[in-house]
Formats: C-alpha cells, sequence, structure tokens
C-alpha cells in the first residue's frame, strides 16, 4: 500500500464498511447454521465441506470461520482515519481523542466481560474476563494510540515489529518443563503468562483463545486496518487503484503467511503473527471487492441487506443475553416448520430466525436507533 499523501482529499462515508461490517457480523447472528442445517438434512459432502468451514479448527490450521472475528476488529482500523482521523483534522486536540479511544476501548472490555458472566454476581474464581469484546476494545485502542501518536512509516514500523517480535516472544520461550519453541496448548509461553496472571477462569482453563498476551499480535491486525483506511481516504490514486492496491496488498499478505506458516503455524488461538497476515490478506481482498462494488461501480442497493446489520453491530452482538430470539421465531413462524415437516423444518426455521433479527434492526435502521460505544 503506498504511503499517505499529506493533503488528504475531501472524503467521503464509505457504504461498502457498513456492508462488509454487516456481512461479518452475518455468520455471528446465525448465518453459519444455513450450511450446518443443509449439511445435516442433505448428507451432501460438497456441503458438509461447506459446513465444516463454519466450526474452528481444534489448534493449528485456518477455516472461514476463524476469519469473522478478526475481520471485525480490521474494519474498526480501516474506520480509524474516518473517525479519530477526521477528528485531527478539524484541529480537535491529541489527548481529547486519546481520552475518547482510551475510553471506548474499556467500555468494551467491560461490555465483554457482562456478555461473558451477565449481570451476576459470581465468585472471582468463576469470572472470566477474556472476551472477544475486551480483545477488541484492547487492540482497538492500542491500534488508534500508535495512530494518533505515529506517521504512516511509524505505523508500518510498529506493525512489522508487533508480528516479528511476538514470534520471537513464542520461538525463544516455552512454559516451564517444555522445549523452547513449543506452541501446543500446554507447552506455549503466551498460554503460560495468562495462566500465571489472569484472574478468574479461562475459556479452556490452561487457555483461553482471547487471552492477554495473544492480544499483542492483535493490534496489529488493527493497524493494517488503519493503513488501509488511509490508503483508501487520504491517497490521490484514483478509486479503482486504490481497489487494485488493496487486493495487490492482500495477496502479497497471504504469500508471506503461508511463507511463515512453515516455521510460525496459522493458529487463532494464539493469534500468530501469519493468522495475522492470512486473515489481513482476506480482509484485504474484502475489503478491496466491496469498495469496488459498491464505492467505486456504485452497485448498493444489493448490499443493503448487510448495511441494515453492519449499521447495528454492537446491538446485535450483545442482544442474546436480552432478547430470547427462539421465542420471538418460534411465537410468529412455529407454524412454518410444522407445515414444512421434518427435516427441512429445521433450514427453514434458521432462515425464519434469521429475518426476525434483521427485522427487529430494519426497525432500528429506519427509527435511527444505533448502539454506540
Amino acid at each position: 500500500m503506498n504511503q499517505p499523501i499529506a493533503s488528504p482529499l475531501p472524503s467521503q462515508r464509505l457504504y461498502s464498511l457498513d456492508a462488509l461490517r454487516g456481512f461479518d457480523m452475518f455468520w455471528i447472528m446465525g448465518g453459519e447454521e444455513i450450511f450446518h442445517s443443509l449439511a445435516k438434512i442433505t448428507g451432501n459432502p460438497f456441503l458438509q465441506a461447506l459446513s465444516d468451514q463454519f466450526e474452528h479448527p481444534a489448534w493449528n490450521g485456518f477455516h472461514f470461520y476463524d476469519l469473522i472475528f478478526p475481520l471485525f476488529l480490521f474494519i474498526a482500523g480501516v474506520a480509524t482515519p474516518y473517525s479519530v482521523g477526521r477528528e485531527l483534522e478539524k484541529g480537535v486536540p491529541r489527548q481529547k481523542l486519546l481520552l475518547r479511544v482510551i475510553r471506548r476501548g474499556l467500555i468494551l472490555v467491560l461490555l465483554g466481560i457482562i456478555y461473558n458472566n451477565g449481570l451476576k454476581i459470581h465468585p472471582l474464581a468463576e469470572v472470566r474476563f477474556c472476551s472477544v469484546l475486551g480483545r477488541i476494545g484492547l487492540a482497538y485502542m492500542f491500534a488508534n494510540i500508535i495512530y494518533l501518536y505515529t506517521k504512516w512509516r511509524g505505523q508500518v514500523i510498529w506493525f512489522a515489529s508487533l508480528l516479528i517480535g511476538y514470534w520471537l516472544l513464542l520461538s525463544l520461550t516455552s512454559a516451564p518443563g517444555f522445549p523452547r519453541g513449543d506452541l501446543s496448548m500446554q507447552g506455549n509461553f503466551a498460554s503460560f503468562i495468562d495462566r500465571s496472571i489472569l484472574p478468574g477462569r479461562l475459556y479452556l482453563v490452561i487457555h483461553d483463545p482471547e487471552g492477554l498476551t495473544s492480544t499483542i499480535p492483535a493490534i496489529g491486525t488493527g493497524l493494517l486496518g488503519i493503513l488501509a483506511g488511509q490508503l483508501l481516504k487520504n491517497s490521490l490514486l484514483s478509486p479503482s487503484a486504490k481497489a487494485g492496491r488493496l487486493a495487490l496488498a492482500g495477496v502479497i499478505s497471504l504469500a508471506l503467511a503461508l511463507a511463515w506458516n512453515t516455521i510460525f503455524p496459522i493458529n487463532k488461538n494464539l493469534w500468530t503473527s501469519s493468522f495475522v497476515l492470512t486473515v489481513g490478506g482476506i480482509s484485504l481482498l474484502l475489503l478491496s471487492a466491496f469498495y469496488y462494488i459498491i464505492d467505486v461501480r456504485g452497485y448498493k442497493k444489493w448490499a443493503f441487506f448487510f448495511t441494515v446489520i453492519g449499521m447495528n453491530s454492537i446491538l446485535i452482538y450483545l442482544s442474546p443475553h436480552f432478547i430470547n430470539w427462539k421465542y420471538m421465531t418460534d411465537g410468529f413462524f412455529f407454524w412454518v416448520g410444522q407445515l414444512i415437516g421434518d427435516p427441512w423444518n429445521i433450514f427453514f426455521m434458521w432462515l425464519c430466525f434469521l429475518a426476525v433479527k434483521w427485522a427487529f434492526l430494519y426497525v432500528c435502521y429506519r427509527k435511527k436507533i444505533f448502539l454506540r460505544v
């Protein structure tokens, strides 16, 4: 990606970013069950293979479902030059923006704790402090702090340093009693540090996929999004050329990931550096495609379905703790499942489930009700 020009062009809202965020959240709100149910009903090998892509690998390796979480963090980074960057251009003091970024990050950490444990009082040993929202909050916060106090070149250096530094950390260390560079769940140094210093419980007892140590490379995921956002907002390249640069960067990132995978395996649980480049490359390719189709070519209508979801991503993510979506779906559409009967009723009831959620988000969209952090 080229270094941004110092004098940016007037920016416009990236409609593609809301659509891409909605595409990402669609799978979290239940979209993956379409493939799970079809595979279960038909037993078709191809559909089974697709269904497997919506399950996380046990440890090393990569499935499509591993992309969902880091893609959201990447998108948050892309939005930074359009939010924090715009405030800087208006002359808002960096210290004020710093406090705003820290506050947002800590609010996401708090929401993550609530998401994991509910609004209940638990013994400290039963509380899980690590979370998806917590990682997004911390990685977003530190990536934005780097953005506030460095220029493009400094951000690239930070990105490379985080990935190389994390690789060296895990390659030159291990948990006590394991050989140096051990990357098993029990033996890797990141999980050992989390077990040693984090209070409460870890998701997998001896390891947490959203642990504190593996948040270090996740900052790189946010930074990669920030670099992509600066290219889109500040570069004097033509819109089509910007899309091309994003796609090229995505291909290079994937090539580097595959090369690094030979000595530092692609692993979401550890958020390895090769994993950062893998999900970063795919995220860049998706952003390039969405940007070119929606913002460059102007084909927006097809993406409205995803945009409605993307405009209220935090709300739909938190909603299962406050709304019984299955109860609501059965209340409106249980008769549909009865008419269709086994085994296809499972598939169609999942479609109804998604329709109810989307209808709720559409009402919020029309009423301009958006949950912001």
